[in-house]
């Protein structure tokens, strides 16, 4: 039986008492060395991105094409910005689309020996590619996204169908792991997945991280936010690094932050802290827990920061604001700028740093995939100003 889980006190009581006094301490991570043959393995669903640009889903003529999804968009900006070797664990319908999907898969360096090709039926009966029509958004305009993704290759993936004791075995192997909420919401089937590929990774010493990216969409007819609850508090007992934002704890494990407008216009620090720590206390096997600090002026004008725990320390960066031509895969950025960090050596404070650094380049450009280098992330870690570099 799974012992009750630890609570801790209210934000605004601890506020009361001055200093902070908690008893848990956190494990510190222990990252493998690099004699693996992946730095990174995401496993998820890759999706075509169809952006009418600067115009509207409903009145466009033409679209511009991206590949993303949330946990391959972690791997690919590993690859892409910081030279790690990444793969992604995915299937794909065998037909052109599907092609057309590994074709941006391997412009962006991300290993595809992974992929689960479908046979197509030749009209998508019973399997099919996602398609992800997404509108950047602008001004008062909130940025839309409309996912066409029932049936995909991908969510009718069962346990049994990777062999994950020969992927993260000593023959292969991967110094880190990484899915999410997304993937884990795509069917029933996919979650037990999710949980075999963990169980393995754990066996080979390997760090799970798994962003909970909460997607009403997904979830509204399997449950709703009771399913997703369900589903994610089982799973978050087998992770090292969670990650999300103050909605996705909410949402997906019902710790709600305590102190905020429903709008999130003030964030007062002291309240996520004490999200984090109860997140910790109630899940005593993480390691790490991050959250983006991010605040909606408009959709072209955020402050963006994040706020993390780690060996009982917190970490904080200060939101600053940004201009956004395209904010998907800001969270996704900030994932990778995170684990590149922590995989790297930097240490944590660096880490959380280069995080927030490579999800606010990743929002000034369009799609879903980061197109930053390293050079750029880190003249932002040192405040570096947005004046002509020739």
């Amino acid at each position: 039986m799974m012992p009750a889980p630890r609570t801790w006190p209210a934000p605004s009581l601890i506020a009361r008492h001055g200093e902070l006094q908690y008893s848990l301490t956190m494990i510190p991570l222990s990252i493998p060395d690099s004699k693996r043959r992946w730095d990174c393995l995401s496993l998820g669903e890759v999706m075509l991105r169809l952006d009418p640009g600067e115009g509207r889903i409903h009145t466009a003529r033409q679209f511009q094409l991206w590949e993303g999804g949330g946990e391959y968009n972690v791997a690919r900006g590993l690859r892409r910005c910081f030279d790690m070797r990444a793969a992604v664990a995915t299937a794909l319908a065998d037909n052109p689309v599907g092609r057309l999907v590994e074709d941006f898969i391997l412009q962006g360096g991300v290993d595809t020996s992974l992929i689960r090709w479908v046979p197509y039926d030749g009209v998508g009966r019973s399997v099919r590619n996602g398609l992800n029509f997404t509108e950047r958004g602008f001004g008062v305009r909130a940025a839309a996204g409309c996912s066409d993704r029932g049936h995909t290759a991908i969510s009718q993936v069962k346990p049994g169908d990777f062999d994950w004791n020969l992927v993260f075995g000593k023959e292969y192997g991967a110094r880190w792991f990484h899915t999410g909420g997304i993937f884990a919401a795509l069917s029933a089937s996919t979650a037990d997945v999710a949980v075999e590929a963990m169980d393995a990774a754990r066996k080979f010493a390997t760090p799970i991280s798994y962003d909970l990216n909460f997607r009403d969409s997904l979830w509204k007819s399997i449950g709703g936010k009771a399913k997703a609850q369900e589903v994610n508090r089982a799973i978050v007992r087998k992770v090292d690094v969670l990650l999300g934002n103050e909605e996705d704890f909410s949402a997906m494990l019902g710790i709600a932050i305590k102190g905020v407008s429903e709008d999130f216009a003030e964030l007062p620090i002291a309240s996520y802290e004490g999200m984090l720590r109860e997140v910790a206390a109630t899940y005593p096997n993480l390691k790490l827990v991050a959250s983006t600090l991010r605040t909606v002026h408009s959709a072209s004008r955020n402050a963006w920061g994040a706020i993390a725990l780690y060996e009982d320390k917190i970490v904080h960066v200060p939101q600053r604001e940004i201009d956004i031509l395209d904010r998907v895969g800001g969270g996704d950025s900030f994932a990778s700028g995170l684990i590149f960090g922590l995989l790297a050596g930097k240490g944590i404070d660096w880490a959380v740093k280069c995080g927030v650094a490579h999800g606010a380049l990743a929002m000034t450009t369009p799609g879903d995939t980061s197109m930053a280098t390293l050079a750029e992330v880190e003249r932002v870690i040192k405040g570096g100003s947005a004046r002509i570099a020739r």
